[in-house]
């Protein structure tokens, strides 16, 4: 049974414009008609465990609603998809940062969306739901991912570290959405419409809330540091002017990093998702090229100078490969099949894969330009610091080995990994 026809038998109606939307890389997202009433449908991808999950998201929506935080009505729900309400407005981060039918927004989201995770944080009992996760420990969480995945990361391995000697103790806790952030909030013409996307929901700090507003990747290019639209000052100031209670600038710095730091996890985590096989994936898969780029944004709360310094080194051009090979050349290929895909007619998700695929091809072709002076270049950074591999270096930095010469070198790979992922990153 398809899933037009799937949606009818289960809602009891006629399905019509079953779209799949843009965006969502862990659980896809649809529109449709309901007999003439728009409806949304979130569902796991096939082949994903069924956890309940989707059920617990669906009563945290619920239990918001009560609290008075805008969010769309559920309408049915089971362990692998929430239908619910349909909201009118806009998701699409860098549309509401620029187009001028959001001045308006822009210029009350900051308040409103402190005000949301206020009622939250304050109107949602923790045992409210039942079977919310629980995090006791973030460090340690992220550690245990990063663990699980076997893949090192010296940049993140320095954060935590920082982290765990810097961690400020709270006896808080309460429900944190845990991905409270851009592109997960509806927009219309005069600001936050609702709150989407529940399902990293547990019992935390609500602290948490506040500092991944702040992680540099969901700002979209815009100019401040909430959400590109507002002051961390702003933040704070909003959030206990609607009944949260007060947050000191060292906790919320804390828990920026702290969201910054997760975020390369996460994006470590679903590259893998990929090539493990359970979910085949060009979304994903490029994803994990863009682990260096939250590399930098840790780094740059760490070590500014340092970051700011490695960025003016230019990379080293390796020479042009040899070999028996004809015309057209590796790189010319690449060309080729990134005019063909650039060429084809295509609407909604398919049109974002096809720019997914071609700035993947990009960073193939930057990667057969400096790949090997590149490489070179870190296993000489390696040997200077004593050490074989960036396991070696990831597990001495855990082991509390760091330090400016440590720091230095760290910064300089991360920002050779730009070179090919994201060289824009750098100007």
């Amino acid at each position: 049974m398809g899933l037009e026809e799937a949606l009818g038998a289960r809602l009891g109606g006629e399905i019509r414009d079953l779209t799949r939307m843009l965006g969502g890389a862990s659980r896809e997202t649809w529109s449709f008609t309901l007999d003439g009433r728009s409806l949304v449908l979130r569902r796991d991808p096939d082949g994903s465990p069924r956890s309940g999950a989707m059920r617990r998201e669906a009563a945290l929506l619920r239990a918001a609603a009560g609290a008075g935080v805008p969010v769309p009505a559920v309408i049915d729900d089971d362990d692998a998809s929430i239908i619910m309400q349909h909201l009118d407005g806009e998701t699409i981060a860098r549309r509401i940062l620029r187009d001028e039918t959001y001045a308006n927004a822009r210029a009350g989201l900051v308040e409103q969306c402190a005000t949301a995770l206020a009622r939250l944080h304050s109107g949602v009992a923790v045992d409210q739901v039942d079977d919310l996760p629980t995090d006791p420990d973030p460090v340690a969480t992220l550690r245990a991912m990063l663990d699980n995945l076997g893949e090192p990361h010296p940049a993140l391995e320095l954060a935590l570290l920082r982290l765990d000697s810097s961690r400020r103790p709270s006896s808080r806790r309460t429900v944190v959405h845990g991905d409270f952030r851009l592109g997960n909030w509806m927009v219309d013409a005069s600001g936050l419409v609702g709150v989407l996307d529940w399902e990293l929901a547990h019992v935390g700090d609500p602290v948490e809330d506040l500092g991944w507003m702040c992680v540099r990747s969901w700002r979209f290019g815009g100019p401040h540091p909430v959400a590109g639209v507002g002051t961390r000052q702003e933040l704070l100031d909003a959030y206990a002017a609607a009944g949260g209670e007060s947050v000191d600038a060292a906790a919320l710095n804390w828990w920026e990093l702290c969201g910054t730091t997760r975020w390369g996890v996460i994006c470590v985590q679903q590259a893998a998702t990929h090539l493990s096989g359970a979910v085949r994936s060009v979304e994903l898969a490029a994803i994990g090229r863009r682990v260096c780029e939250v590399e930098r944004d840790v780094l740059e709360l760490l070590y500014p100078d340092l970051v700011r310094a490695a960025a003016r080194a230019k990379p080293p051009l390796a020479p042009a490969s040899g070999g028996p090979h004809d015309r057209p050349s590796a790189d010319e290929l690449l060309e080729a099949v990134q005019e063909w895909v650039g060429g084809l007619t295509l609407a909604g998700r398919d049109h974002f894969l096809a720019r997914v695929t071609t700035r993947a091809l990009d960073v193939v072709r930057r990667e057969l330009r400096l790949g090997p002076a590149l490489a070179l270049r870190h296993q000489q950074r390696l040997a200077a610091l004593g050490v074989e591999s960036d396991a070696q270096l990831a597990e001495q930095i855990r082991a509390g080995r760091d330090g400016s010469t440590v720091a230095a070198a760290v910064c300089e790979a991360v920002v050779d990994k730009l070179f090919v992922a994201d060289p824009g990153q750098l100007s």
